[in-house]
């Protein structure tokens, strides 16, 4: 009996319908041989901080660095159950061996490996490696099941990954948080992506506007504008000079251009398109192709390849027929698929592109929710586009003389629009049409020969503005991540730039959950607490170096070619540093975090700012003893909440209206008035006033 393991159940299901395992069982499937059952993601992890000892569970400079050496793990808190079913179907009689089938990657193969381990489990493993959740790839892969040894590098790997992160995180938060008196999360791929941001944000803010001109000249209905002129004096000057001149052809250049197809689609450029095109977050978009995956319909989302395998011409072709049939915007193209440019084995890691399945040939698309619908058209698209034609066109450039200054006309004459075509009649279809390409359009020149001369030619000045750089949108901030380090990274290295494309989109939200940046509209922006966290963290962590250098050498584990242990010592050398060195905090950054209060009023003894405390009213002069307790025996007696609006009003005017309050004299209630009777002693006095009934 071969024991199955999944990632999710929605995978189980789609496996134990190939294997034939469909009894239903509390938490797995049986039958055909197989048992079928799932981790429900990250199942177990690395245990908190407060599991290594009672020193760690409050936050203190004094237990800095916290350095495991005898891990230990932990059960998520609610999925004990289903680890115990795990567990107890590892270690029945009539299991011979267990399947990996989680995700093939390197996070899948963590998250089996702990369940595995902390199950002590030491029956034979196997590997399920495949990119389509298909009938006909499920059973390929069970018919090339793998060692699960062979896969030991890629654990090792992982596992380093996993260590190192919970080192850095835990020590880096507990260290800035305690210096700066407020929770500050630091995460090795967080901090730098939050510091793009910051740097954005600083560009746009310290950026001048500068105006700059441009003289145009209408020749035979063509426009040549002149470089940036920045006085207008001097645009008026060359405008008036033009017109009573003569403006001569100097040269024409005619060059044949080509843009080639647009690569399929990793999981980044899926997400930044989706979120240009339809506004999509990150993590909306890989939930969506996430949940397309588990229905068959698309292949496996969480990839960082733009290429299909060699062997896949065959499935491609087909599929790209297939979409040619089901997509309503090819309907009458002239179009026949050119796969082989989208094949290239060398250029696959762990998974190939994303693109669409045979299944989609058994569905109807309106059957699916818009959203699902969006990505998975989306997706068809892109492999149709990856396999049209190029687009090529003529660029001419004419350039003039005229007044002794140079002015040039440029246009457009397309020769073959090849997969812009397609691109036109998808962006057609789509409800609200995204910004166009720069330079899609034709603008066709008037045929000009050099010599050719236009006397006292028409002009005209244009005034404009220098624009300060755009704010970041998720579609560019995951291109900068995608980017980040990679000059430094090793060219070899299967994963670049800053976290991988199954994490980005939740370092993205984590960001905005933690308060460290906001969206508005598609704007990805940094608060001021986020501005600040930049400032107070070292380049180290900053920096997508680090990023860059730990890539490189977990790279290196997965292939055998590196030491874990000493990956870890590099890890932990560096934590003790970076606790040593940042001790305390300069006086002038103390306040850096501290919350901003709202001011109730003044004060009636000294007229300095109120403030709400947890338990009190108390005045910001450090001189004053001016204090209002909330819990002051006038109020409780009459079972009435001292709240800030009473506080407010009484500092205000001395006196609040008060609904229901308590006679402890009659035991009745009373609409009346509190008055501030005096503020002069040590403790504040009131008295009340109840209107009397006419």
């Amino acid at each position: 009996m071969q024991l199955v393991i999944a990632e999710k159940p929605s995978v189980a299901q789609s496996i134990a319908a190939v294997l034939g395992a469909m009894e239903k069982k509390d938490g797995y499937m049986e039958g055909g041989g197989y048992l079928v059952s799932w981790c429900v993601g990250h199942l177990i992890g690395l245990a908190q901080a407060d599991a290594y000892g009672e020193q760690y569970k409050k936050w203190s400079y004094e237990a800095l660095p916290i350095l495991p050496h005898d891990w230990q793990y932990t059960v998520a808190a609610d999925k004990g159950k289903q680890f115990k079913i795990l567990t107890d179907l590892m270690h029945r009689g009539d299991v011979s061996e267990v399947v990996n089938a989680c995700d093939a990657g390197r996070e899948g193969e963590l998250i089996f490996r702990f369940v595995y381990e902390v199950a002590k489990c030491n029956k034979p493993m196997r590997r399920l490696w495949i990119s389509s959740m298909e009938d006909d790839a499920i059973r390929q892969g069970f018919a090339d099941l793998k060692d699960g040894k062979e896969y030991d590098p890629l654990f090792a790997s992982a596992l380093c990954r996993a260590k190192a992160d919970w080192i850095i995180g835990i020590n880096a938060t507990r260290l800035f948080s305690c210096l700066y008196g407020k929770t500050l999360n630091v995460g090795r791929v967080q901090t730098p992506t939050l510091k793009m941001l910051a740097d954005r944000d600083a560009a746009i803010t310290s950026f001048q506007k500068e105006k700059y001109y441009h003289v145009r000249l209408d020749l035979s209905g063509a426009e040549a504008a002149s470089g940036k002129l920045t006085a207008a004096e001097e645009a008026e000057t060359l405008k008036t000079a033009c017109e009573s001149a003569q403006a001569v052809c100097v040269s024409v250049t005619r060059e044949k251009k080509t843009a080639a197809p647009p690569k399929l689609f990793d999981l980044t450029s899926l997400q930044r398109e989706a979120n240009k095109i339809y506004g999509y977050t990150a993590k909306q978009t890989l939930d969506l192709a996430q949940a397309l995956y588990e229905k068959r319909l698309l292949t496996y989302p969480r990839t960082d390849s733009q290429f299909l395998t060699d062997d896949m011409g065959d499935t491609a072709t087909n599929t790209a027929v297939l979409l040619c049939g089901k997509l309503p915007f090819m309907a009458g193209a002239d179009f026949t698929p050119e796969i082989a440019r989208t094949l290239d084995s060398k250029k696959v890691s762990d998974h190939h592109a994303i693109i669409p399945t045979q299944q989609f040939a058994q569905t109807d698309l309106a059957t699916l929710p818009e959203s699902e619908r969006n990505i998975l058209t989306l997706a068809g698209a892109r492999l149709l586009f990856a396999a049209a034609e190029p687009h090529t066109y003529e660029a001419v450039t004419a350039v003039f003389s005229c007044a002794d200054t140079e002015f040039t006309a440029r246009g457009k004459t397309v020769l073959c629009a090849g997969w812009k075509d397609l691109e036109r009649r998808y962006r057609a279809t789509l409800k609200a049409k995204p910004d166009p390409e720069d330079g899609d359009g034709e603008n066709t020149l008037p045929p000009f020969a050099e010599g050719q001369t236009f006397e006292h030619p028409a002009a005209r000045v244009t005034e404009h503005d220098t624009t300060p750089p755009k704010p970041h949108t998720e579609a560019s901030l995951l291109s900068a991540m995608e980017r980040a380090g990679n000059a430094e990274t090793d060219p070899d290295a299967e994963r670049r730039g800053l976290g991988t494309p199954a994490t980005r989109a939740a370092v993205i939200e984590k960001l905005v959950s933690a308060g460290f940046a906001e969206r508005k509209g598609k704007q990805l922006l940094p608060t001021k607490d986020g501005n600040n966290l930049v400032c107070v963290l070292p380049d180290s962590l900053t920096s997508p170096q680090l990023t860059a250098e730990w890539e490189n050498a977990l790279t290196q584990i997965a292939k055998g070619a590196a030491d874990p242990e000493g990956f870890m010592q590099g890890i932990e050398e560096m934590t003790r540093v970076l606790v040593e060195t940042y001790s305390a905090v300069l006086d002038d950054k103390k306040d850096l975090f501290r919350a901003e209060k709202p001011i109730l009023g003044k004060c009636p003894r000294c007229g300095g700012d109120v403030y709400e405390g947890k338990k009190n009213y108390y005045c910001g002069n450090r001189d004053c003893a001016f204090v209002m307790w909330k819990n002051d025996r006038f109020f409780e007696e009459r079972k009435t909440a001292f709240t800030p609006k009473i506080a407010a009003a009484l500092l205000k005017s001395g006196k609040a209206n008060v609904k229901k309050l308590y006679s402890p004299k009659t035991g009745k209630t009373y609409d009346g008035t509190v008055l501030l009777a005096d503020t002069g002693g040590k403790y504040v006095n009131y008295r009340i006033e109840i209107p009397k009934k006419k």
